[in-house]
């Protein structure tokens, strides 16, 4: 092909035209696949990789859109996705951005729901440890519900026929809608600003799941736990599970069941005070006659004032004679001590005792002149010895008998090979006394025989 004929793009006009393609014919599409790779940077986008068994495809979820998720993507995790294609030009890379997700197999508030519960398991706000036990006899019972709702009606009417005269405050919020968890949020730090409740029994009717999704907030758990007074979750149906149930101090099968665990049954209460009042007083009674009986018995044991001070008088003379005796033989005792101390002293006078070390030093003192002597002679003969030995082995004594010591005269480097010796060398002849200075005019390299 002629190179006028050729269509030759540019890599931005390519890249350009298959985004124009893919945009075109794929504007928005349904997609299904495993999250991996799932990052959020700074910017608050969520970036991801979908795929499947044979292919992947980069997915982008802008914060605007990911706002609304009711759940937290997660690598693993099977998803559906809604959006459209489009291509990076600058990487050339083609991906998704997606407009809405939800799990796969199930729905995203479910989802949601299960993260939400085992996040807050693991922080440990469901332990029985942080429970707050029920007050037995509550002053005040508040009602956090609908105003309006048959649940209210419910609980006040159980409580009634239970307490006909307990103090009951509602405090209306929401339970349904996008101002229910504010308004639960509210009246909860009402409560307990206000202090006035022992406890609380936060209450709505059954309904979907959608409709209970204020009781899976996590601002509400947390308020929840972190209140001071105890509050009972009642929401829904028996079968119904939520969040607030989890993190309340007790969880009500329906609100029925609350109203009844909230109070007791007065005429119980009265009946068992009065059972226990009886008992109290038989008891008290039987303490008394005891303690009757005890003092009698006390009364017929005590001795006349007089009789007991002659006895004591007796007594206190005896002890007197006692101890003088006692005192007495403790005086003797002490002084033949101190006699047998003092004659074992003067036999052990310091006077006896230093002029026995004085003869004792006088005698180590000769001792130790005599022997330093007799090491001092030794060590001079062994210096002697060594003296000579170390004369007989000196370069001095060597030159004495007749030998010299060669040197180079430009170095002074001794030597022994006369075959690395040049003709014409200046030498230094070392003796016994004095030295030469000599030219080298000849030389004999093997000449030892001669010596």
């Amino acid at each position: 092909m002629a190179l006028v004929d050729r269509n030759i793009y540019s890599v931005s006009e390519l890249t350009e035209k298959i985004k124009s393609l893919l945009e075109k014919n794929y504007p928005f599409i349904w997609i299904n696949g495993e999250i991996s790779n799932f990052r959020v940077p700074a910017s608050g986008h969520y970036y991801f990789t979908l795929k499947d068994d044979a292919a992947q495809i980069g997915a982008v979820m802008f914060r605007g859109q990911n706002k609304r998720l009711q759940f937290m993507p997660e690598d693993g995790m099977s998803v559906t996705g809604y959006g459209r294609i489009t291509v990076y030009s600058p990487r050339g890379a083609y991906q998704m951005i997606l407009e809405y997700l939800e799990p796969s197999g199930i729905g995203a508030l479910q989802a949601a729901f299960e993260q939400l519960k085992a996040k807050l398991s693991e922080e440990g706000l469901f332990d029985e440890t942080h429970k707050k036990p029920l007050p037995v006899l509550p002053r005040r019972v508040c009602l956090i519900t609908s105003a309006s709702g048959a649940v209210a009606h419910d609980i006040i009417r159980v409580i009634h026929r239970r307490f006909p005269n307990m103090p009951i405050e509602i405090i209306p919020v929401n339970v349904q809608g996008e101002w229910a968890v504010d308004d639960i949020l509210a009246a909860i730090e009402l409560l307990n600003s206000r202090r006035d409740a022992d406890m609380a029994i936060l209450a709505r009717g059954g309904g979907s799941l959608e409709d209970l999704w204020p009781f899976n907030s996590e601002k509400m758990a947390r308020a929840i736990f972190a209140s001071e007074i105890p509050i009972v979750s009642a929401v829904g149906h028996e079968t119904d599970y939520t969040i607030a149930d989890f993190v309340a101090d007790l969880r009500a099968p329906t609100p029925s069941v609350a109203a009844e665990l909230a109070v007791p049954v007065k005429t119980e209460l009265l009946e068992r005070t009065s059972r226990l009042k009886r008992q109290l007083i038989s008891d008290f009674s039987g303490f008394l006659n005891y303690e009757r009986r005890y003092i009698r018995q006390l009364n017929d044991r005590l001795v006349h004032p007089k009789k007991k001070l002659d006895d004591l008088r007796l007594r206190l003379d005896d002890y007197c004679e006692r101890l003088h005796g006692a005192f007495q033989r403790a005086v003797n005792r002490q002084k033949e001590r101190l006699n047998w101390r003092t004659d074992r002293l003067c036999s052990n006078s310091p006077r006896i005792l230093i002029k026995s070390r004085r003869d004792r030093l006088s005698q180590l003192n000769h001792q130790l002149m005599a022997a330093a002597a007799s090491h001092v002679y030794t060590r001079t003969l062994r210096l002697k010895a060594l003296n000579g030995k170390l004369h007989a082995l000196s370069p001095a004594a060597v030159l004495d008998r007749g030998y010299s010591i060669s040197r180079r005269f430009s170095d002074q480097a001794i030597l022994r090979d006369a075959s690395r010796i040049p003709i014409g060398e200046w030498l230094e002849v070392v003796l016994s006394k004095g030295k030469l200075t000599c030219r080298v005019e000849g030389k004999e390299e093997n000449a030892q025989e001669d010596v």
